[in-house]
């Protein structure tokens, strides 16, 4: 029988903060434009066996608006990863359990987050 948790309300409010701003990312990198910096077209040099596009069209740079977005959105990640991480709550499980009791934080809650319906 699998042991469940009993998380605290901050702890989960910070796990669903985290997906909500990793699936922000996800579809702001779906959204910006390939690089960074300008970039001309370029193809693949026949051989190479990477499973990614072989061409790629000229490429805008990122905006000011559209790097400060990211930047924000990647520190906003790294406070909440660090804020689950060394959350108390980690203290009160048993070493072996730990990686079980991460495993069902996350799971509830990413099917919550990709639109699914949690699995009872």
């Amino acid at each position: 029988m699998a042991i469940t948790y009993d998380y605290p309300d901050d702890l989960l409010t910070a796990q669903r903060d985290l997906l909500a701003v990793r699936a922000e990312l996800a579809a702001l990198f779906e959204a910006l434009p390939c690089s960074v910096e300008p970039m001309e077209a370029w193809t693949r040099p026949e051989g190479y066996w990477l499973a990614t596009s072989p061409a790629h069209p000229d490429s805008p740079c990122w905006t000011d608006a559209q790097r400060q977005q990211v930047t924000e959105l990647r520190e906003r990640e790294r406070e909440l990863a660090a804020t689950i991480v060394t959350h108390d709550f980690w203290g009160m499980v048993g070493g072996p359990e730990r990686p079980d009791a991460r495993s069902q934080l996350r799971r509830p809650l990413e099917g919550a987050t990709s639109g699914k319906e949690p699995e009872a």
